[in-house]
C-alpha cells in the first residue's frame, strides 16, 4: 500500500453540498484534524485516514452510502450486498457481467459494459437529486458522485483480481475543471482523462476480463471494515516504473537518500532507461522524490512527530530547509498545517 496523501478537492466540494443541504459535517472535520479553511488551497493534502473518517461519518450521518446525493437512497449495506454477489464469480468478465446486472435491481447509478473488439467500455450512468438543492448545486452534486463512482469502480476492480487494472481511457460527462484542479484526474486514473464525454465511463483491454477473482467473503469483510481507505490508498492504477520507483523511495528511512544510480540498479535497468520511462509517464525521479517526501511529512505531523525530528529524519540540511519545502508543497507552514 501507498503512503500517499489525496488532494483536498472532494473533501471541500462534499463539504459545499453539505453546507448547502443543511448538514454539519464541521464538527467531524475537527476531529479529523482538518482545518477547513485550507481546503480552499489547490495544494492542500490530507492522509487517507482523515478523508476515510469524514466519509464513515457523512455515511451514519445520511444512513446512505452517495450521501444523499443520489437520484435516491442508497441504504448502508448495499455496497456489501453487491460485492457479495461478485466475489464467487471466476473472472473479472463475469463479476462485472453480474454487477451490471445487479445495480438494475438496486438504487444505484445503473452500470452497462459495452464490449469492443480488443476493449471494453464500463459505463455509469449518475443521476442526482434535484429537490435537495438550489439549482447551482445540482451540477456539483451531479460531478461529485460521478467522481465518486469512478474511482469506487477502478479501485474496486483492482481488488478483485489483486493487481493493477491499467486503463486505457477515461471518459467524464462534465466541462473540464480548472487547471489546478484538472490535473488531480490524470493522476487519480493513471491516463489522461477527457471530459465533456456523453457518458462517463472507464475503458480497459479485454484481456483484464479472464484475470480470476482472487478475493473470498473474509478479505472483504476488511475491505469493507477499512472503506473507503483502502479505495483511496491503493496505487494500482499507476504505470509499473512510477509505482517500483516510488515504492523504493518509500523503504527508505531518509526518502532522499537513493540516487539515481542505486535505483536504477534495484529495477535492473540502466540510468537512461529509468529516466526515459518516467518521462513517458510524465513524471521524474526529483517529482517522486518530492511526491514522497511531501506524503511522508504529512503523515508524520498528522502523528505528532517534532518538525526538528521531521526534518532531520527525511534528510534536511536544517528546519527552515524543510519548513520552506513543505509550504512550497502544500501552501502551508508545517505548524499551521498541523
Amino acid at each position: 500500500m501507498s503512503l500517499a496523501t489525496i488532494p483536498s478537492d472532494f473533501l471541500r466540494r462534499s463539504l459545499r453540498l453539505a453546507e448547502a443541504a443543511g448538514a454539519d459535517l464541521a464538527s467531524t472535520l475537527d476531529t479529523s484534524g482538518i482545518d477547513v479553511a485550507a481546503l480552499d488551497d489547490p495544494r492542500a493534502r490530507l492522509t487517507p485516514e482523515q478523508v476515510t473518517a469524514v466519509t464513515q461519518a457523512a455515511w451514519q450521518m445520511t444512513d446512505d452510502e452517495l450521501f444523499g446525493l443520489g437520484a435516491a437512497p442508497v441504504p448502508r449495506g448495499t455496497f456489501r450486498l453487491i460485492c457479495l454477489a461478485l466475489i464467487h464469480r471466476p473472472d473479472l468478465g463475469s463479476a462485472l457481467e453480474r454487477m451490471a446486472d445487479v445495480t438494475r435491481a438496486l438504487p444505484v447509478p445503473p452500470l452497462t459494459l459495452v464490449h469492443g473488439e480488443d476493449s471494453t467500455r464500463l459505463e455509469v450512468r449518475v443521476d442526482v437529486r434535484g429537490d435537495v438543492y438550489a439549482p447551482e448545486f445540482v451540477d456539483e452534486a451531479f460531478r461529485l458522485v460521478t467522481d465518486f463512482e469512478l474511482i469506487l469502480l477502478h479501485r474496486f476492480a483492482a481488488w478483485l483480481v489483486g493487481r493493477r487494472l491499467k486503463l486505457r481511457s477515461v471518459l467524464i460527462p462534465y466541462p473540464e475543471p480548472e487547471p489546478q484542479f484538472a490535473k488531480h484526474y490524470d493522476a487519480i486514473f493513471g491516463v489522461p482523462v477527457t471530459f465533456g464525454a456523453p457518458v462517463a465511463s472507464l475503458e480497459f483491454d479485454n484481456a483484464i476480463l479472464r484475470a480470476p477473482i482472487i478475493q473470498d467473503e473474509r478479505s472483504l469483510a476488511e475491505y469493507l471494515r477499512e472503506s473507503p481507505n483502502l479505495l483511496l490508498s491503493e496505487r494500482d492504477y499507476e504505470s509499473t516504473a512510477s509505482a517500483q520507483v516510488r515504492r523504493v523511495l518509500e523503504m527508505g528511512v531518509q526518502g532522499r537518500t537513493c540516487t539515481a544510480e542505486e535505483i536504477a540498479e534495484m529495477l535492473s535497468i540502466s540510468v537512461p532507461h529509468l529516466r526515459r520511462l518516467l518521462r513517458q509517464e510524465g513524471t521524474s525521479l526529483n517529482h517522486l522524490r518530492e511526491e514522497v517526501l511531501r506524503d511522508a511529512a504529512i503523515a508524520a505531523l498528522r502523528r505528532g512527530e517534532p518538525v526538528d525530528e521531521l526534518s532531520a529524519r527525511l534528510g534536511f540540511s536544517e528546519p527552515s530547509a524543510f519548513r520552506r519545502a513543505f509550504k512550497r508543497w502544500t501552501g502551508a507552514t508545517p505548524g499551521a498545517y498541523r
